[in-house]
């Protein structure tokens, strides 16, 4: 009885690989050792300025998470970037209006800003009134959004989640009424709506690198310098194995070959 499938020992070893570099990073970051730091993101930056500003203006924050359902992973995404940013308008006294189209994430952001109010100690400012369900249909959603912007003008967008069509509408309603708007998604076919509409984009897995950024979490922090390196890793012997595929033409004799075939 073979030990794994065959065709399955690269996989095996890439995934311990992956493993023992994700535990002695994050038992480094733990320890307070030195590991490699997450880049600055321009985005998770600009979020204390835009709801400083926003602030300053006396009008809200607008925060969304998209089309994304309760187990999208660019919906927990958002939850982790939401909680950051409740407990700064908690701190700074700024309305956040937090808008969502699926009735599940809507409970959870709710609890999510509550927890976040209650931690600033402010849970007096919490306005449940301000957490809203508009409606389960993406244009339903995406007109009770712009009807948002229409009236309550806010001076912040926060857009972070799966975005489809309705991307360019609410990125360009948002600039006609001046606000700083800062969007992410990993859908690749609405990153150029957002690049030109928008103050700030984080482009695919910039919004999974969200959390660790923003919290420091040296489990987070090793979680993401590890994932990293290991794509750097895959990379690196992608280019590896093309240079000795195109040297070595015979399958056979081809060692990289035979070791994944194993």
């Amino acid at each position: 009885m073979a030990l794994w499938t065959k065709g399955m020992v690269v996989d095996f070893w890439f995934v311990v690989a992956l493993g023992v570099v994700t535990y002695v990073l994050i038992t480094r970051a733990r320890a307070g050792m030195k590991i490699p730091e997450i880049r600055k993101i321009a985005g998770l930056e600009a979020l204390e300025e835009s709801i400083g500003r926003a602030t300053e203006m006396g009008r809200p924050v607008h925060a969304t998470p998209g089309l994304g359902g309760i187990s999208d992973p660019e919906t927990f995404a958002f939850f982790n970037t939401l909680g950051y940013i409740a407990q700064l308008c908690a701190k700074y006294d700024c309305r956040l209006i937090n808008t969502n189209r699926n009735y599940l994430v809507h409970s959870v952001n709710e609890e999510i800003i509550k927890q976040a109010y209650l931690e600033a100690g402010r849970p007096d400012a919490y306005n449940g009134d301000d957490v809203r369900y508009l409606s389960g249909f993406q244009f339903g959603y995406t007109a009770a959004i712009l009807g948002i912007f229409a009236r309550e003008k806010p001076a912040a967008s926060i857009m972070i989640g799966y975005f489809y069509a309705e991307s360019l509408i609410l990125a360009e309603a948002g600039a006609q009424i001046g606000a700083i708007q800062i969007a992410g998604t990993t859908s690749t076919a609405q990153l150029p709506f957002f690049v030109a509409a928008c103050d700030y984009t984080l482009i695919g897995e910039e919004i999974y690198a969200a959390s660790a950024y923003i919290s420091k979490n040296p489990v987070l922090l090793g979680t993401v310098v590890g994932e990293d390196w290991f794509k750097i890793l895959v990379f690196l012997t992608i280019v590896v194995g093309t240079v000795v595929t195109n040297i070595i033409a015979d399958p056979k004799k081809n060692p990289l070959t035979n070791f994944i075939m194993k």
